[in-house]
């Protein structure tokens, strides 16, 4: 057999690998936010151009991959141009009596790069194959503010 060249194997002979999505291109989305209860500046409605970075652990499919790509920045870019707030928030109904409740991302927490990142994993375990074990994802707000597993 040429060098280099192998049987073929199955997903569960490979077993798992990780796949980074954006490490040195980040995955980018702008998106609106406030820290509804910040003493400062973030308090007042602002965004971000965000950069995102996904590792995700799982079997390889017989497809050849842990996940598809796609299906990986399909559930990060429905937050693009998206404004995100906490539960309770009064923008909410103020977006929504403006006809753009629709632009509307709720948390239950509010929207610092630590919950988005803490929000992201989770939606991506909750709809990515059952083949995917563990997701772990980046969110920087600026080159200063990065939030990390």
């Amino acid at each position: 057999m040429p060098r280099g060249i192998s049987h073929s194997p199955t997903g569960t002979e490979i077993g798992e690998r990780t796949l980074v999505v954006g490490g040195d291109r980040p995955i980018r989305i702008s998106t609106g936010h406030r820290l509804q209860h910040h003493d400062g500046k973030c308090s007042r409605p602002h965004g971000h151009n965000y950069e995102i970075s996904v590792e995700v652990t799982g079997e390889v499919t017989q497809e050849g991959w842990v996940v598809d790509k796609g299906d990986i920045t399909s559930i990060i870019d429905e937050w693009d141009h998206m404004f995100l707030l906490e539960a309770g928030d009064p923008l909410i109904e103020a977006f929504e009596s403006s006809g753009d409740g629709d632009s509307v991302v709720v948390f239950e927490r509010p929207p610092t790069a630590e919950v988005m990142a803490w929000n992201l994993e989770r939606a991506l375990l909750d709809r990515l194959p059952e083949t995917v074990s563990d997701v772990d994802v980046s969110v920087a707000e600026t080159g200063e503010l990065c939030a990390r597993p």
